[in-house]
């Protein structure tokens, strides 16, 4: 089910129609009172009403003012907003867009259809502009074609795409569904109309991408993609049924299709398991690297339920909770490893933009928490929720072995669960390689070949040992890395 977008014929629209009957059940039993901000300006903000600090909730939950870490980031698709929410009080404390999905004004201070939303470093916020569908009652079915960062204020300070245009040429996308910013600062867009995937530099030039137009590896509808520690790309690939993990070659280098129907959103786990949002059959499933289920939550077992909700967003948390944007009930939940719902923002299946209403929500990530996700630049908390250990290649470092410089620091020791991650940085005007001489038992090997000039490698590690690597590109650069469980 594509949801969000899909090109049809119409290049008026560049959208698929898509028709959707959803049973609407009023909810008559009293939900409890939220105090919240309806969203109507293009962006706010409010810590005048939040505590001055970070609260947390009898749940474990936790949350403050804007940009406090255990705030939930929504994207609100039918309402055209993305929202920053303290879940301790059910209080919005920022929010960028209308409100309003009646409107169709892409541009400044607005955003149409936003599927995806992830805050960056500063306080900035990266949002996919999607569109809306035409056939929802209610809804405008507008155009958006944009991926933008935007400030506190509702500022946009960068932009890719034109507003209200759509293409494949430069600067043009067509249905952008996902974006992520990567440790080089570079941004990495689900182009779903154009069944691409695209790196984009500052200056918006393509340095990346992948999107074969036939053979095995040809995409149809891509949802998501995610860069992983040892550089490939992971991409739920829609509405081909199936996951993919490709190297930057574009080679498919792991899959998994068994038993999906619109494989909507993946991510990779910190012990290699793969999280999929497999929204067809209204389940989250967890799979391991040989593609047995681990565990699976299925999002229509609870009173009230649309039948088919089409959850298009899951990721797992630090603390082992899944965080969950269940579409179709126009609810985000977060569930415990027993699957018990711990926390709820929205009323099962009633969309609406009052008080503690959604319609349509498409993503949900906690604030701070980059769990199994590609970790932003200058985002100091790596993918498993602990922090990154730093490894510079120093200016100079490549112009002769008498230089005397090398990986800086060349020795290091990590803990899993503390500083298990490693983010190499190459800060050298040179090319070079991050390569491993010896691993583990039980591990794998990385290597980056070419790490440009202003780039960062990130590697995971999960198996305690020592690691022995080199640049393959000057002999004498030699670095150990010691982990410890």
């Amino acid at each position: 089910m594509n949801l969000d977008s899909g090109p049809t014929a119409s290049k008026k629209t560049s959208m698929r129609i898509i028709v959707i009957a959803v049973v609407v059940i009023l909810v008559v039993a009293a939900l409890a009172a939220y105090s919240l901000e309806k969203g109507g300006s293009s962006a706010s903000s409010s810590s005048s009403a939040a505590s001055s600090s970070a609260q947390t909730s009898s749940s474990g939950l936790s949350g403050g003012p804007f940009n406090t870490p255990g705030n939930l980031l929504i994207t609100d698709q039918l309402n055209n907003r993305v929202i920053e929410l303290n879940p301790v009080t059910n209080q919005i404390v920022w929010s960028f867009g209308s409100n309003n999905g009646t409107l169709c004004n892409p541009g400044p201070g607005s955003i149409i259809g936003p599927n995806d939303a992830e805050r960056l470093a500063g306080g900035l916020t990266l949002i996919s502009g999607t569109g809306n569908p035409s056939g929802i009652q209610g809804v405008t079915a507008c155009m958006d074609n944009r991926v933008i960062i935007v400030n506190q204020q509702g500022t946009i300070t960068w932009q890719y795409g034109q507003a209200g245009v759509n293409g494949s040429g430069p600067d043009l996308l067509n249905v952008p569904v996902f974006a992520v910013q990567l440790p080089n600062g570079n941004t990495l867009i689900t182009d779903q109309g154009n069944n691409r995937v695209i790196e984009v530099n500052s200056t918006k030039q393509i340095v990346w991408s992948y999107g074969p137009s036939s053979g095995p590896g040809a995409l149809k509808n891509p949802n998501s993609a995610e860069l992983l520690p040892n550089g490939d790309v992971l991409i739920a690939d829609q509405n081909n049924n199936r996951v993919i993990e490709v190297d930057q070659t574009g080679a498919i280098v792991w899959q998994y299709s068994q038993g999906l129907q619109t494989a909507s959103f993946a991510s990779r786990l910190p012990n290699n398991d793969t999280l999929i949002a497999d929204a067809g059959h209204s389940r989250i499933v967890e799979v391991n690297p040989a593609g047995q289920v681990v565990s699976q939550y299925f999002t229509n077992d609870t009173a009230n339920s649309n039948a088919t909700p089409y959850p298009s967003n899951a990721v797992r948390l630090a603390d082992g909770d899944t965080s969950i944007a269940d579409t179709l009930n126009d609810r985000v939940l977060i569930v415990n490893s027993a699957n018990q719902t711990v926390y709820q923002y929205g009323m099962t299946n009633v969309g609406g933009n009052g008080q503690g209403e959604l319609n349509w929500p498409y993503s949900c990530y906690v604030i701070g928490d980059y769990t199994g996700q590609t970790v932003p630049q200058g985002v100091s908390s790596a993918s498993t929720g602990a922090a990154v250990a730093d490894v510079s290649i120093p200016n100079g470092t490549g112009a002769s072995s008498t230089s005397g410089l090398n990986f800086s620091p060349d020795s290091i020791t990590v803990v899993i669960g503390v500083n298990n991650t490693v983010m190499w940085t190459n800060d050298d005007a040179v090319l070079h390689t991050v390569t491993s001489s010896s691993v583990p038992a039980g591990a794998q090997s990385f290597n980056d070949a070419s790490l440009s000039p202003g780039y960062t490698f990130i590697v995971t590690f999960t198996v305690p040992g020592t690691y022995q690597y080199h640049c393959s590109i000057h002999s004498w650069m030699r670095g150990t890395v010691v982990v410890k469980a």
